[in-house]
């Protein structure tokens, strides 16, 4: 691109993110979206640059039209946690593309330590609970129902001793016209029993999906057996497997207050992370 297109491009208010940014490697290649580690050529810092698929976030905007919903980057700019991904900045590409700029997590996922069987969690494991129910509790004190919470969206430091959630491309405000029925998006094998039926939805959906993500963080598999498509959306049917089958050194209050997250009924499962936090305050590290 010229000097006066680049201009143009600046005028529209849309950036040219390969001029802007030299693009390091790709990092994760999603199903809505691209990310790379970048450096910013204004600042010269390394950061996490997310493109988004035009088409494919088109089609998911669009259930949402006559609603006003704001867009991915302007949800993950609300917020300021030491266990949420820091969002630097969002706009428009001059191909039409959503993008964010975030800090740069250099970490593995949650998903790849618990499917090697990391030993990397051996005694990191209540801490790293705690810090994913503290990270969605802040989602839900935002007003925000994060609706994707699963292993592959939490990024651990290399020294497994912390965790930053990610992704905010499904998420909603937790307001009624967003949570009513219909909207089935998520990731099959931890979307809550009311989002698969097309029911009317609360936040108790993420305190579903954080159960399901702290018990196969635990047991290293899930409540029900691994499907796919609708095979995997069938849990909340048959009553899940208990952690200490899998897990029989387990602390049975850690045990009980994950289970008590996979409740099928929304009204039986913990009202808030803050809660869940509260069931597990007194169990120790070695306990789980």
């Amino acid at each position: 691109m010229g000097l006066l297109d680049s201009f143009r491009s600046l005028l529209r208010g849309k950036v040219n993110i390969r001029n802007r940014f030299e693009l390091l490697r790709e990092a994760i290649s999603g199903t809505m979206s691209s990310f790379y580690m970048a450096r910013d050529r204004q600042s010269d810092q390394i950061v996490g640059l997310k493109v988004l698929d035009r088409e494919k976030t088109a089609f998911l905007e669009s259930r949402f039209q006559t609603l006003n919903k704001p867009c991915e980057g302007e949800i993950a700019l609300r917020f300021s946690h030491p266990r949420i991904v820091r969002t630097l900045e969002h706009g428009i590409t001059t191909d039409d593309e959503q993008f964010l700029v975030m800090e740069f997590l250099d970490g593995p996922g949650l998903n790849s330590l618990i499917v090697s069987r990391s030993g990397l969690l051996d005694g990191r494991r209540l801490v790293l609970l705690r810090q994913a129910a503290e990270a969605i509790s802040a989602v839900h004190l935002a007003g925000f129902i994060h609706r994707d919470i699963c292993p592959r969206n939490f990024v651990v430091s290399r020294e497994g001793d912390s965790l930053k959630l990610i992704d905010f491309g499904l998420s909603v405000p937790a307001t009624p016209p967003f949570m009513a029925p219909g909207n089935r998006t998520g990731t099959a094998n931890y979307m809550a029993p009311e989002v698969v039926r097309r029911r009317a939805t609360s936040q108790r959906l993420d305190i579903f999906s954080f159960g399901v993500t702290a018990y196969e963080l635990c047991a290293f598999t899930l409540p029900w057996p691994k499907g796919q498509g609708k095979e995997a959306m069938a849990h909340g049917v048959d009553a899940p497997i208990p952690l200490v089958e899998h897990r029989p050194r387990i602390n049975p209050q850690l045990a009980e207050a994950i289970m008590s997250c996979l409740a099928a009924n929304p009204e039986e499962r913990p009202k808030s992370l803050d809660e869940f936090l509260k069931m597990i305050r007194a169990v120790k590290q070695e306990d789980v």
